[in-house]
């Protein structure tokens, strides 16, 4: 059997994804920053980052198959470089690499919050379009398009790559706190919840990196395909979640005009004074003012890509919150609803 590569295979999904593979059989080499929670012991692990050339270079030495998803994901960072410098420059890295190997195929993960119309799309389908990154909200999109146009330019070039695209996934054991669960944390602690009313699309974390998975077998090479869920608006979420809890919690809409302002001087205040995450950002309201309900047809289509209902994955995930409480407060976790993205 090949060996397959997943970079960043120690993150959420990426756990979810090496467990895939293992029961599809095959042999898997993580490379990654960090340590696994749970490590298996018939998976490789090489700890390294996607900007080491000489560690990209080793992790991919007799691999097959590459699967990039390391990334820095969330909407805020102290040093604003260090998104391009991940996300842009790693993919390139990573990219570099795998051509130079010549390795079989490879799939690039991105994300959903760079294909929402922040520009003229004229006519093309937010599923099918590639916005130019300066028409992208912030910094994190920025990143995250310009490393798909590098990717959409060596798949243009013959490349054998496709493209991934999660949109907000969940599940019980996301230990490190993605964007999406830590949105779902900070409701669970508010009583009184504002919020803006944006179509949210979850999905369960195993149909994500199923759904990975089938991208790499069957995806048309150049291709993009969305791996989401269930599209809800906020506000019927958090009405689950109140239900899902027991707890009796008020949802408060928010205009997006305030919540932009709002974002704009919370970032500032973490940027020249307290160097901490901040409880939103501008960015991340941009994202939500511009959201949709991006389809899953291809992906339904063409890979038979098939997620479950979000509601049990949420109950899930909302009841492995609730147990955690204690140690997620201790945490210090800061992450608020306006500005949690999937990454």
């Amino acid at each position: 059997m090949a060996l397959v590569l997943v970079t960043g295979g120690s993150g959420f999904i990426g756990h979810h994804l090496v467990e895939a593979l293992r029961a599809r059989g095959q042999r898997v080499r993580v490379l990654d920053v960090r340590a696994p929670a749970t490590p298996y012991a018939d998976v490789e692990y090489a700890t390294g980052s996607v900007l080491d050339g000489a560690a990209v270079d080793a992790a991919i030495a007799g691999v097959d198959q590459v699967y990039h998803l390391a990334g820095l994901p969330g909407m805020w960072v102290a040093d604003k470089q260090a998104f391009h410098d991940v996300n842009c420059r790693g993919t390139e890295i990573v990219l570099a690499a795998a051509m130079k190997r010549g390795v079989s195929r490879f799939l690039h993960c991105s994300t959903e919050s760079i294909l929402f119309p922040y520009s003229d799309l004229n006519g093309v389908p937010a599923e099918e379009a590639l916005q130019p990154a300066d028409a992208m909200p912030g910094a994190y999109t920025r990143s995250k398009s310009l490393a798909e146009h590098c990717a959409a330019k060596a798949a243009a070039e013959g490349f054998p790559l496709v493209i991934g695209t999660p949109t907000m996934p969940i599940g019980a054991a996301d230990h490190n706190l993605t964007p999406p669960t830590a949105m779902l944390w900070y409701f669970l602690q508010k009583k009184v919840q504002p919020h803006l009313d944006f179509p949210v699309n979850l999905v369960d974390v195993r149909d994500v990196a199923m759904g990975l998975v089938l991208t790499m077998e069957r995806g048309r090479n150049g291709q993009r395909y969305i791996l989401g869920g269930d599209c809800v608006r906020l506000g019927q979420i958090l009405r689950m979640m109140s239900a899902m809890s027991g707890r009796r919690q008020f949802p408060v809409v928010v205009p997006g005009k305030m919540a932009e302002l709002s974002g704009i001087m919370l970032e500032y205040l973490s940027d020249h004074v307290t160097r901490r995450p901040p409880n939103g950002t501008a960015e991340g309201v941009r994202i939500a003012l511009a959201a949709s309900d991006l389809s899953i047809g291809k992906a339904r289509t063409e890979l038979g890509y098939a997620p479950r209902p979000i509601e049990p994955v949420l109950r899930e995930t909302i009841t492995h919150l609730l147990a955690r409480g204690g140690a997620l407060a201790s945490g210090a976790i800061e992450h608020h609803a306006l500005s949690s993205r999937a990454s």
